[in-house]
């Protein structure tokens, strides 16, 4: 399943600060159907992504209820991200 939609990069500074994209409520409920079959511990799923141009793996984790997609440096680097832009999210699901 592709899910594709726009949202703010944001930065979390907890005990391992990363950057993240949240998927939005329409996204999360199709992944939340997935995820009992896909997740491999603590609600985290893998997923193939894409940001503009720029391909990527990574895991979505769990967060209110919904998901986040983590930004790696390299990702937002070839992008030209930066905290507060908006980011063109394409995930592979499953």
């Amino acid at each position: 399943m592709e899910i594709a939609f726009e949202g703010e990069v944001w930065y979390w500074r907890g005990p391992s600060p990363y950057h993240f994209v949240t998927v939005p409520p329409e996204g999360a409920e199709l992944i939340h159907e997935l995820a009992p079959t896909l997740t491999y511990g603590w609600g985290c799923i893998p997923v193939r992504g894409r940001v503009g141009a720029t391909a990527f793996t990574t895991s979505l984790f769990p967060r209110e209820g919904g998901y986040v997609v983590p930004l790696k440096a390299a990702v937002r680097a070839a992008e030209g991200l930066e905290l507060g832009d908006l980011a063109s999210v394409v995930l592979e699901v499953g």
